[in-house]
């Protein structure tokens, strides 16, 4: 199961989990919920607490991150590789599920594409918001407001 946190931002409160000092899952406010709340992240989680910590307050802020924190993916190799090819889009930019099933080697799986974004755990890092569906904003797990919220956060309007 990991080790789960609170992370406080001024949107509300994230559950970060980690196993073996990696984040495993981000999830956003409002989208998760525990019988007790986990503790509030500080630094219990060492370098990779103190790192998500400083770089989501960061992009939070609407500053450029390029994401360093230790993450372990869980999934299969073909999302591992969808997800890897997520975080090479660059922020304020998007991609379309195709060209994204592309860039993974995949050109022909744009529906497996979008299944594995749908299962990414690993929100905002794994950047499945800056996902779109060829003829307009496709879908997101936590709710089209937030992947509204999070583009306009990174300038770009849908």
């Amino acid at each position: 199961m990991g080790n789960e946190y609170q992370v406080s931002t001024k949107l509300g409160n994230f559950l970060a989990i980690f196993e073996n000092r990696k984040l495993t899952a981000l999830r956003l406010p409002g989208t998760w919920r525990r019988a007790k709340k986990p503790p509030r992240l500080k630094a219990q989680e060492g370098r990779a607490g103190r790192t998500l910590l400083r770089q989501l307050s960061r992009y939070l802020e609407g500053k450029r991150v390029e994401f360093t924190v230790p993450i372990a993916p869980q999934g299969t190799a073909f999302r591992k590789k969808i997800w890897k090819a997520m975080r090479a889009i660059p922020w304020g930019r998007t991609a379309s599920y195709g060209q994204l099933a592309k860039r993974a080697g995949s050109p022909r799986a744009t529906r497996a594409a979008g299944s594995a974004c749908g299962a990414n755990r690993i929100v905002i890092i794994n950047p499945c918001h800056r996902v779109l569906a060829a003829d307009g904003i496709g879908g997101f797990g936590s709710g089209l407001a937030w992947k509204r919220r999070l583009l306009r956060l990174e300038r770009q309007e849908v």
